[in-house]
């Protein structure tokens, strides 16, 4: 199945659902309204024509300062060109965040069986950061929902057990934030002696 075929099953089944889409070099991408995405993934996990049934990865990006000048970097620069490679033929290949949202949750799934991927977009508010977990689908979930907690302070509804997974339970913030202080202290942990 090819990507506009694999953009246009979910499209035709959840017209509601499904916001934008786009395909680069086959790779095909659906943006979701937070509501649907565990109907949306249900149905990319068991429907025989999908049958999505490896979670390959789920993360999270903060669209916050996208399009703000970098902040400066402690070294000079190293001469390494940051431009898209000549090889790519679109002048700006990265069109950057769907809608407004200052956070999008990225699943990235997998069809053994059929050999084809599907990447699943879905924007969230900064006010209300939250999704069902798909922890009930693919238990491997569990782990990558809980590092997208950890550091982006995103909760997923549902969850058997979130709780920090890479920084320590005293830990204050979440440190891919773009507002996370480069210098923040945090509360010394250890031994007390």
């Amino acid at each position: 199945m090819n990507s506009s075929s694999l953009i246009g099953s979910v499209t035709d089944r959840f017209p509601e659902a499904v916001s934008a889409s786009h395909s680069y070099r086959d790779d095909a991408t659906i943006v979701l309204r937070r509501e649907s995405l565990l109907e949306v993934a249900r149905f990319l996990k068991e429907d025989p024509a999908l049958r999505m049934n490896y979670l390959m990865d789920l993360t999270a990006v903060d669209y916050s300062a996208f399009g703000n000048r970098p902040t400066p970097a402690f070294f000079t620069s190293s001469g390494v060109s940051v431009s898209p490679s000549p090889q790519i033929p679109d002048e700006d290949p990265w069109p950057g965040p769907p809608d407004q949202s200052r956070f999008v949750v990225v699943y990235h799934f997998y069809s053994t069986a059929h050999k084809h991927r599907l990447r699943l977009v879905v924007p969230l508010n900064e006010d209300d950061a939250q999704l069902d977990s798909l922890t009930s689908l693919w238990p491997g979930a569990n782990w990558l929902e809980r590092e997208v907690w950890d550091m982006f302070g995103i909760d997923f509804r549902g969850h058997p057990n979130l709780k920090r997974i890479l920084m320590y339970e005293g830990f204050e913030g979440h440190p891919l934030r773009k507002d996370y202080p480069v210098k923040k202290r945090q509360p010394l942990i250890g031994p007390i002696n």
